[in-house]
């Protein structure tokens, strides 16, 4: 499956439709209530990691959303599960267009991508009603954490 056209169809409406600043790889704590209105979705709670906080957001769509914070309250990390993918824009926010960059330049099989930039990381896969994935910024992941527990 060839994901090129439908990045290119993805970056153009985000040009033309802007969202809000959300809670986004790189945001602040305060934002996170404002995914969670956003998507339609419901507080799963916070619970506490490592050196880290985690903050749950199940959607509308079924799909739960995990925003990983710093102590100093900065999104380092977003995780997803589900059957639908969430807004990758909104959850991305500037880092979206690296992340539409370097899926079209991958040659992946469909529904894959593992996409692992200086600044970005971000690994998803699944298929329909089933899909997963996590996008974290490495040199914003606080000291001590295991990469293996982001999921």
């Amino acid at each position: 499956m060839n994901l090129k056209p439908l990045l290119v169809v993805f970056a153009i409406a985000g040009t033309i439709y802007p969202l809000p600043g959300f809670a986004v790889l790189g945001g602040d704590a305060a934002s996170v209530e404002a995914d969670r209105a956003s998507m339609g979705g419901s507080d799963l709670g916070t619970t506490a990691g490592a050196g880290y906080t985690v903050r749950e957001i199940q959607a509308a769509s079924g799909t739960a959303i995990k925003e990983y914070l710093s102590p100093a309250g900065t999104v380092f990390a977003i995780t997803w599960s589900g059957p639908a993918l969430p807004d990758l824009r909104q959850l991305l926010g500037a880092q979206f267009d690296v992340y539409t960059r370097a899926a079209a330049a991958q040659n992946a099989g469909p529904g894959r991508v593992n996409i692992h930039d200086a600044g970005l990381v971000v690994q998803s896969g699944g298929q329909m009603r089933a899909f997963f994935g996590r996008a974290y910024l490495p040199a914003q992941v606080p000291q001590g954490v295991v990469l293996d527990d982001i999921r």
